[in-house]
C-alpha cells in the first residue's frame, strides 16, 4: 500500500488570474477553427515566443479528471513549424512520443505551428455540435508550469452556431471568438460546447449571488427541451450544494451539457464547468431526473472535491508529469457519494431511486464477487493509470475495474454513519464538508491533502481511529460488499424477484445475480460472474447469446426461462455463438429472478433516508 506520509504544510496553488498584471508575458497565441467539425476535422494555428536554441514542445497527456495518460495525441496531424515564413525541421522524442523537438535558428522570437486535430471515432463531433477539449489542439513549451503558461486563445465557429463555456470572452465578430488571456491550466479546464442547437438556463438559485446555469447544445432542437420539475431539481443541486459545502470556490459555474448519440457519453469535472455527454432524448424520456441526476450533480461536486480539493500527488506541474492514484477513492469515490445524496436532496432523485440505487451497486460489488478476494480497494485506485476499467469489455468481475467509485461511495457512506453515531448525532457528514472543503471563494484554485491531513480533519469532526478504519477497507479482500454504511444507517440488502425500476444502467442488471450473465441489448456477453452457473457451463465474456430454450433469443424470452426452470429439474439451454462457431450450453440453475434491493431493519433508526433530506433553507 502506498499511503503519503503527513505533509506539514497545505499546499495551495492558485491557478490564474485575469488581472492583466498577473498574466505572464509573452503569451502563446492558439487559434482553432471549427468550420469544418462536421466533417471531424479542426484546423489549429498556435504562435510560440521563443529564444534561439533546443526548445522541447509537449502534447498534453496526463489530463486532470482521466487519472491516466490518455491525451489522444492519434488525432494530431500535418504538424509544421516555420518562422520567418521558413520550414523548421522537428524530431519526436524516442522515449515520449508526447515530446517534440526543435532547433530554433538564430534571430527566431516566434515559432508558428500549423497543425489539425481529427475528432476520431466521432467521440466528441457531430454534423450539428463539437465538444471542444482545449488539450486536444495546444502545444506547449517544457520547462514551465502550466499555471505561468499564458494563452491568448480564439475560436471560428461555423456560421449560425451559438457556443458555451466558463471562458471569460474578450471580443467577439460574426462566427470569431477571442477569450481573455488566461493561463494554460485554465485553458484546459475550462472547455467550451458549440453547435446549430443551443440553449441556455439559468440555474441559480433565488438569494444565490453566484450565478449558475445550464448550457445545452444538441442534435436537434426538439431535445433542447427541459420539463419544469427537472429544472427545478437542477436548481435545487445548486442551493443544495451551498448547503453542503458552505462556500464557492467559482466565479460562475457552467453545466455544459451535450446531447447527442453519436458522442461518447460520460462527464468530465473542471472548476467552473463540467463537460457532461447524455443521449439526444434524454430529457424528453420519463427516467429524465434520474439519468441527469446520476452525472451533472457527480461532476458539481467534483468542483469542490477534485478540482479545489486535490489528492497533493494528483496536482502536477504541467501535464506532462504522471500522476499518482493511490487517493481516487478520496477524489472519486467521496464525490461518487455526494452526488447521488444530491440528487436525492434535490428532488431529482426519490428516497427510492436512492435506496435502489445503493442496492444496484452493494450487489454488483458483492457477495461472492472474485476480484475482491485477490485485488483490493486500493489498489483498483492505484493501478488507475494502467487502463483502470472505462471501455474494457468483460470480465470485470475478476479483474475489477473502477470500483473506487462504488465501493468509494460505500465506505463514504460508512463514514457519514460512523460521524452521526460517535457523536451523538450532534454532527454530519455535511459538517466534515464544510471544514474539509471550505474557505474563501478566491475563484478556482487547488489545495493540496494527503492521506493524513484527510484522517486528520475527520478526527477534528468526530474522534476515531479513522486511520485503522480506512485502512482496513482499503486493503480488504473479502469477497463481500462493505455494506456497513446501509446497515448503519438502518437497512440491510436483500434480493427477490422484483427487478430494479432504475432508468439506464442501474436499472439494466441483466441476470448477473440469478445465472450470472451481463448481456448487451444485442445478447453480446458483457460480462460473466466468475463461478456463476452460466459460467460453469461455459459461458464467457466476448460471446454472443442467440437462442433459450430452442427459441431466438429476446431478454424477456430468457426471463421467462428463469421463471420456468423453478418448477423442475431441466436446465436452460442456451444457444451461444463463440468466434465463429455456435454451441448450446445447459445451465443448471433453478433459483428464478434475483434482484437486489434494501429493506427496513426495524431494530434500528432510519438514518439513510435522513441523510438525504433538503437541507437548503433550513
Amino acid at each position: 500500500m502506498h499511503l503519503r506520509p503527513l505533509c506539514l504544510l497545505v499546499v495551495t496553488v492558485c491557478l490564474a488570474s485575469l488581472a492583466p498584471t498577473a498574466i505572464a508575458e509573452p503569451a502563446m497565441t492558439l487559434t482553432v477553427d471549427t468550420t469544418h467539425s462536421p466533417e471531424k476535422i479542426l484546423h489549429v494555428r498556435e504562435a510560440i515566443p521563443v529564444q534561439a536554441g533546443p526548445l522541447t514542445l509537449y502534447y498534453p497527456k496526463w489530463i486532470p479528471g482521466e487519472h491516466s495518460p490518455g491525451g489522444p495525441l492519434s488525432g494530431l496531424t500535418g504538424l509544421h513549424f516555420t518562422a520567418a515564413g521558413k520550414e523548421i525541421p522537428w524530431q519526436r522524442d524516442l522515449l515520449d512520443v508526447y515530446t517534440f523537438h526543435v532547433d530554433v535558428p538564430a534571430g527566431v522570437t516566434h515559432l508558428d505551428a500549423a497543425y489539425d486535430y481529427i475528432e476520431g471515432a466521432g467521440f466528441s463531433a457531430t454534423d450539428k455540435l463539437l465538444v471542444l477539449e482545449w488539450n486536444e489542439v495546444a502545444l506547449y513549451p517544457a520547462g514551465t508550469p502550466s499555471a505561468q503558461l499564458t494563452y491568448d486563445a480564439t475560436l471560428i465557429l461555423p456560421e449560425g452556431w451559438k457556443f458555451g463555456t466558463s471562458l471569460p470572452v474578450g471580443t467577439q465578430s460574426g462566427n470569431q471568438v477571442s477569450f481573455k488571456p488566461i493561463s494554460f491550466e485554465l485553458l484546459v479546464d475550462s472547455p467550451v460546447i458549440e453547435g446549430e442547437y443551443y440553449r441556455v438556463i439559468d440555474l441559480t438559485p433565488p438569494g444565490e449571488p453566484i450565478h449558475h446555469e445550464l448550457d445545452l447544445v444538441a442534435d436537434s432542437e426538439a431535445a433542447l427541451a427541459i420539463t419544469p420539475a427537472v429544472q427545478k431539481g437542477l436548481i435545487n443541486v445548486v442551493a443544495e450544494s451551498g448547503a453542503l459545502f458552505g462556500t464557492r470556490h467559482y466565479r460562475d459555474y457552467h453545466f455544459l451539457l451535450t446531447l447527442s448519440d453519436h458522442v461518447a457519453h460520460f462527464g468530465l469535472e473542471h472548476h467552473e464547468s463540467n463537460d457532461s455527454r447524455l443521449p439526444e432524448r434524454v430529457f424528453l424520456s420519463p427516467g429524465a431526473g434520474f439519468i441527469v441526476g446520476g452525472l451533472l450533480p457527480h461532476e458539481f461536486v467534483h468542483s469542490w472535491n477534485g478540482k479545489f480539493r486535490r489528492p497533493e500527488d494528483l496536482t502536477t506541474p504541467d501535464f506532462e508529469k504522471p500522476m499518482e492514484t493511490d487517493l481516487l477513492w478520496g477524489y472519486e469515490g467521496l464525490t461518487d457519494y455526494l452526488g447521488p445524496m444530491l440528487a436525492a436532496r434535490s428532488g431529482l432523485w426519490t428516497p427510492e431511486q436512492y435506496r435502489e440505487y445503493l442496492a444496484s451497486i452493494s450487489a454488483s460489488l458483492g457477495p461472492g464477487r472474485p476480484g475482491r478476494t485477490w485485488r483490493p480497494l486500493l489498489d483498483t485506485a492505484s493501478g488507475e493509470p494502467a487502463g483502470g476499467g472505462f471501455g474494457a469489455r468483460g470480465w470485470s468481475n475478476w479483474k475489477r475495474g473502477t470500483d473506487y467509485y462504488d465501493e468509494g461511495d460505500l465506505l463514504w457512506l460508512e463514514v457519514a454513519t460512523i460521524i452521526h453515531r460517535v457523536t451523538n448525532g450532534q454532527k454530519s457528514i455535511d459538517d466534515f464538508c464544510h471544514v474539509f472543503h471550505g474557505g474563501a471563494n478566491n475563484g478556482p484554485e487547488v489545495k493540496t491533502y494527503t492521506f493524513d491531513q484527510l484522517v486528520s480533519t475527520l478526527n477534528s469532526i468526530a474522534p476515531y481511529d479513522w486511520a485503522a478504519f480506512l485502512h482496513e477497507r482499503l486493503d480488504s479482500k473479502s469477497p463481500d460488499a462493505p455494506t456497513g454504511g446501509i446497515e448503519n444507517g438502518g437497512w440491510k440488502v436483500t434480493y427477490s424477484g422484483e427487478p430494479i425500476h432504475l432508468p439506464g444502467r442501474r436499472g439494466n442488471a441483466g441476470d448477473a445475480y440469478s445465472i450470472g450473465l451481463q448481456l448487451g441489448e444485442d445478447g453480446a456477453v458483457n460480462d460473466s460472474i466468475v463461478g456463476s452457473p452460466a459460467y460453469n457451463a461455459g459461458i464467457t465474456s466476448g460471446m454472443k447469446v442467440v437462442g433459450i430454450n430452442g427459441r431466438v433469443y429476446t431478454h424477456d424470452g430468457l426471463e421467462d426461462a428463469i421463471e420456468a426452470a423453478k418448477e423442475g429439474s431441466k436446465p436452460i439451454a442456451i444457444l451461444v455463438i463463440s468466434d465463429d462457431y455456435y454451441k448450446t450450453v445447459d445451465v443448471d440453475y433453478h433459483g428464478g429472478g434475483r434482484y437486489p434491493h434494501l429493506t427496513r431493519d426495524e431494530g434500528k433508526p432510519d438514518y439513510l433516508d435522513e441523510l438525504i433530506k433538503a437541507r437548503a433553507g433550513q
